[in-house]
């Protein structure tokens, strides 16, 4: 089972992703209101730029990765958690933390509808992620 889910295995996995790679998040990222996580690249060094979804409450952001540890911001926010998060135009910078003990799908009903449906319906393994931001 872990093969269908995790890294580089699974048809929805592979479909989802590549879907994503190539068409999703080249137009997405270029949106003015779209939210948007930057890390590091985990090997190149260089900023990686992810459009998602999340909710920021208060000093905090909060997203839902929908393939877990095999997502690519994932993995470079495991080798580099300080990250840039882009809301409503804005970069915050802050530092990244994957909570596998969170209930992710309960997480997803505080977070925006649209997107949480679109987690919920594509993800293999949901993992919630909390950014503590920096001061402004």
């Amino acid at each position: 089972m872990a093969n269908a889910q995790g890294r580089g295995g699974g048809r929805k996995f592979r479909a989802v992703t590549a879907l994503q790679r190539y068409v999703v998040n080249p137009l997405t990222t270029r949106l003015p209101g779209q939210v948007l996580l930057e890390t590091t690249g985990r090997v190149s060094g260089r900023p990686r730029r992810t459009p998602l979804g999340g909710r920021r409450m208060g000093d905090r952001f909060w997203l839902v990765a929908e393939h877990g540890e095999a997502a690519q911001y994932v993995r470079n926010i495991r080798a580099d958690p300080r990250v840039r998060v882009r809301v409503r135009g804005r970069w915050y910078a802050g530092t990244a933390h994957p909570l596998p003990d969170d209930d992710a799908r309960a997480r997803l009903r505080s977070l925006p509808l649209l997107n949480s449906a679109v987690v919920r319906a594509v993800g293999t393994q949901l993992l919630t992620v909390r950014v503590d931001l920096d001061g402004d």
